[in-house]
């Protein structure tokens, strides 16, 4: 392929936002092979290994853990690699990578996390393999595949902590997750996501440490500062507060949108150990970073925003736009301007689902095409692409057949929603005529 034809250098805002990332252009298999050897490297060796979501939640959590271990890398490096990259002009880039660095705490699954490419020049570049606590980003959709890399390459003994990840199912993570129980000295699993109990019963059925917070009151910072047996300083509980303070969206605290917004745009090395030596308060060449990136992020969510249409289905009023984007802004955005939810179609094939104080079925919605997650954070990925020419498809019409099918969940989520309040009203009923 033309290098060209990705390249965003000279192609109008209006055009390539319709497109996905560079990342999507690279094969899996390619992308599959480097993944693999990046996580050998960061296992082989370490004493723990902490498998988590690479949002600004999951690596909080990984960060405790080094601190816990004295395992923090050397933050100076990073600051180093940071400026290098403002000085060159790089910082701006939109440097999408292909490998399975993370959904969101939402369980979207979306574009690979966007993050600077390494280089021979970068002091950073073997970063992940130098902590004794080895890291290993992942999402709910290759929670699986972590695993059974931690199962293939750790050494017995070690101990595992698992952060911000649910799976759908136990199968899932079964035989991996059993092997593992078998050769380490201790697994220990923090979330903050609703669990399947029978999920839950089996993964502690197999001596697992499982501590899950409440959804809406915790993030799983909480959690991991709550439960490792370590005497954190206060900037730790700050972090989690910080954390929580976007993951939850309750946006009372401005610097929580500076940490999702560089969990994004960071390697999941550098904003471990970046948050790890500063917690909340970020230093300003990092600042200095996120304020360049976010330039282009603004404008992708005017274009996102402006982009949207509604639909009326059941009681709510539903957005649906299409583009790529910051999910959770374009959302907000969408919410103030009166929809209940949200649906951002993005490129690469999968939606972000976002709800309100009115539309708490989020989850219910992406069950039913091929995802999950929170009651009011959700996302998911119809599974109607076969070959290039649906992707082409995809692209052309701003995702008109992945449109289609989200609204006819929504669809199905409002007829379930009025028949469950039709019996409630008449079991009510029912009841008041027993007692008359």
């Amino acid at each position: 392929m033309d290098d060209d034809l990705i390249d965003e250098a000279d192609i109008p805002r209006s055009r390539y936002t319709r497109l996905p990332g560079k990342g999507f252009f690279y094969p899996d298999s390619l992308d599959e092979e480097r993944a693999e050897r990046r996580a050998k490297e960061a296992i082989e060796g370490s004493e723990a290994v902490v498998i988590a979501d690479g949002d600004a939640d999951g690596l909080a959590c990984a960060a405790m853990v080094r601190e816990a271990y004295d395992a923090a890398l050397d933050v100076e490096a990073f600051e180093s690699a940071i400026a290098a990259r403002l000085a060159d002009g790089k910082a701006a880039d939109d440097k999408e990578t292909g490998d399975e660095a993370a959904e969101s705490a939402e369980r979207d699954v979306d574009e690979a996390t966007e993050v600077a490419d390494g280089t021979d020049d970068d002091p950073t570049a073997n970063a992940h393999a130098e902590s004794p606590v080895g890291l290993v980003a992942a999402g709910p959709y290759s929670l699986d595949t972590a695993l059974e890399r931690v199962d293939a390459y750790a050494d017995d003994g070690i101990d595992l902590f698992v952060c911000d990840l649910c799976p759908d199912e136990f199968e899932w993570v079964e035989a991996p997750l059993t092997a593992l129980a078998e050769s380490t000295d201790a697994i220990r699993w923090f979330d903050h996501h609703q669990w399947d109990a029978s999920t839950a019963e089996a993964v502690r059925g197999l001596g697992v440490d499982l501590v899950v917070g409440e959804s809406d009151e915790e993030c799983t910072a909480d959690v991991a500062l709550r439960s490792l047996d370590h005497d954190f300083a206060d900037r730790w509980a700050e972090l989690a507060a910080v954390t929580r303070d976007h993951d939850l969206w309750i946006k009372e605290d401005p610097r929580s949108d500076d940490l999702a917004d560089y969990s994004h745009w960071a390697g999941s090395e550098e904003y471990a150990t970046v948050v790890g030596a500063y917690g909340a308060d970020l230093p300003e060449t990092v600042r200095a970073f996120v304020a360049d990136r976010r330039v282009e992020k603004e404008a992708r969510i005017d274009a996102a925003v402006d982009r949207a249409v509604t639909r009326e289905v059941g009681p709510w009023t539903v957005a649906v736009t299409y583009g790529r984007c910051s999910q959770n802004e374009v959302a907000e955005a969408l919410r103030e301007d009166g929809a209940d939810a949200a649906v951002i179609v993005k490129p690469a094939g999968s939606a972000s689902i976002r709800g309100s104080d009115g539309f708490r079925h989020a989850h219910e919605v992406a069950g039913k095409v091929n995802g999950g997650g929170h009651p009011q954070a959700a996302g998911c990925k119809p599974d109607i692409y076969d070959d290039m020419l649906d992707y082409a498809h995809h692209w052309t019409t701003e995702g008109q057949a992945c449109r289609r099918v989200i609204l006819a969940a929504f669809e199905a989520v409002a007829e379930e929603v009025a028949a469950d309040t039709a019996a409630g009203d008449t079991a009510d009923s029912d009841a008041e005529n027993a007692e008359d």
